[in-house]
């Protein structure tokens, strides 16, 4: 089936009538698209999981309309989960919490927590409330791409993910470009498993404590094996002196290796180099960097060298995503 435009009311209802049914829908969020099916229906779910090719016990993050439906899926609701909630839902925060024992078992990947967000893109609001009319409680939604590689964030790269039999509802590029933060709320301190676009010194502030880091007890979560968001190229995290020399001892020498680079600095990469300019601002480089990665390898580069963002906590989503897919 070809995209849906999601400005149309009638596209909205449609892409919430096949999540009934128990298929599944590709939508934007603010940060990703995402490939959903609805999350009380374990058949549907498993779905998700064969199309991407991601193991069963990988969980996903299920979105809801609001506070109330996520409380659905909670058998505890804790003071830190609903400060967070207050402070920056819709937005681009997952709560873990506690799950209601039966209650999406397939989307939990079998563990007893759960996942929780209320996203802000009008077009995910407007498809959870039409699905909610049909009495769907939520959607559980990984990003909409294939396990282990590039996030997409645009409707065609949906679709070049999974070919035109996937529905789509096609709302633009999505303004963020990286996932959310995961935080889990179970504990006596809240936990940050996964840095992301909503960065880590406003959820502190909010809650008036620093975040610990995970540990063995922490359950799994989206996006935090080791290997994660790889191009089809290889890709290589350098330092600004690293890449500069591997540069000049490249220059003059005949290569058959199609190399592009990804930088901030001032470097210019020389002749037959794919090059393109990473943003000084975090959130733009944010919003670009897996069109920016999908597009390297629309190219057909076979390396990429990028260089390493800097190290202060506004760049934490987007150092977490490059070292990822370098470790693939």
């Amino acid at each position: 089936m070809p995209c849906l435009d999601a400005g149309d009311p009638q596209s909205i209802a449609a892409a919430a009538a096949r999540l009934a049914a128990g298929e599944l829908v590709a939508f934007p969020t603010e940060t990703v698209y995402g490939l959903g099916a609805r999350a009380d229906d374990d058949a549907a779910v498993a779905r998700v999981f064969a199309a991407k090719g991601r193991p069963a016990a990988h969980p996903l993050i299920v979105h809801v309309a609001d506070v109330e439906q996520a409380r659905r899926f909670a058998s505890a609701w804790p003071d830190v989960a609903q400060t967070l909630a207050e402070a920056f839902w819709p937005g681009p925060l997952t709560l873990i919490v506690q799950r209601r024992a039966g209650c999406a078992d397939a989307a939990a990947g079998g563990q007893m927590s759960i996942g929780l967000r209320v996203p802000a893109h009008p077009v995910a609001q407007a498809l959870l409330r039409a699905a909610l009319g049909l009495d769907v409680a939520g959607i559980a939604a990984p990003s909409a791409n294939r396990f282990g590689r590039v996030s997409a964030t645009r409707a065609a790269h949906v679709a070049q993910e999974f070919g035109s039999e996937l529905t789509v509802l096609d709302g633009g590029d999505c303004p963020g470009g990286i996932e959310s933060a995961i935080v889990d709320c179970r504990g006596e301190a809240p936990v940050l498993l996964r840095p992301g676009l909503l960065q880590r010194a406003r959820i502190e502030a909010v809650l008036g404590m620093q975040l610990r880091e995970p540990d063995v007890q922490s359950p799994r979560v989206s996006g935090s094996l080791q290997s994660h968001y790889a191009p089809e190229a290889k890709l290589r995290l350098m330092s600004t002196e690293q890449l500069r020399d591997a540069l000049a001892l490249l220059a003059g020498h005949a290569s058959d290796l199609k190399l592009a680079v990804y930088s901030r600095s001032g470097i210019r990469a020389g002749r037959g180099i794919e090059q393109r300019r990473m943003p000084d601002d975090p959130a733009a480089a944010a919003h670009e960097l897996f069109a920016a990665l999908r597009d390297f390898d629309a190219r057909r580069v076979q390396i990429i060298w990028v260089e390493q963002p800097p190290m202060s906590v506004e760049w934490e989503g987007v150092r977490d995503r490059l070292q990822r897919a370098a470790a693939a």
